[in-house]
């Protein structure tokens, strides 16, 4: 007659068992940390920082004559550590005392990119060559870079000659792509 105790005790606890399974599917939604059926989380990679990057401006096809148009290529190398860039840089060019922002080619779509350390981005700035004197041309000395959503800044020297405006000097004929993979 013994038996009988421990088989009902064999049946509940096989019952109580089977009651903790999803029914054998070996997945499962609770998402809980430590749960080895959960399924992994994509940490998304911070933005990159202007500071962890390296930034080469040129060689470019630049404008020899008013009205020619010219190519500033711009390289971006992560120094950092993983990081994301979506969007067009932020830039603006300066020169006697005015300062201008370069406007984003909405033509162009931007894409989301992640760069690991050493990887590169790039845009490119196409400008018009404004004439030397003209009250619509600005007389660059200065690009000022900024990374998408960030207010940081880096200055480079620029020696492409003056840039024709779109009606005034503080309104400059140019734009830039948004970033993509070095070499796309």
């Amino acid at each position: 007659m013994r038996a009988l105790p421990i088989a009902v005790t064999v049946i509940a606890a096989a019952l109580a068992l089977t009651s903790c399974n999803d029914g054998g599917s070996g997945s499962s939604s609770s998402g809980k940390s430590g749960d080895a059926t959960a399924s992994p989380k994509k940490t998304a990679a911070a933005a990159c920082a202007i500071g962890d990057s390296g930034i080469q401006v040129g060689p470019a096809n630049a404008a020899t004559a008013a009205g020619d148009t010219g190519n500033i290529p711009v390289t971006l190398t992560n120094k950092g550590g993983r990081c994301t860039l979506k969007g067009f840089p932020g830039l603006s060019v300066e020169g006697g005392g005015t300062s201008a922002k370069i406007a984003a080619d909405e033509s162009a779509a931007p894409e989301e990119l992640t760069l690991a350390q050493g990887d590169t981005a790039s845009f490119t700035i196409t400008y018009v060559r404004g004439a030397d004197g003209d009250a619509k041309t600005l007389a660059v000395k200065t690009l000022k870079i900024a990374l998408p959503g960030a207010d940081t800044t880096q200055s480079f020297s620029w020696s492409y000659g003056p840039v024709a405006g779109k009606g005034s000097a503080t309104e400059p004929n140019a734009s830039t792509t948004p970033f993509q993979h070095a070499g796309d």
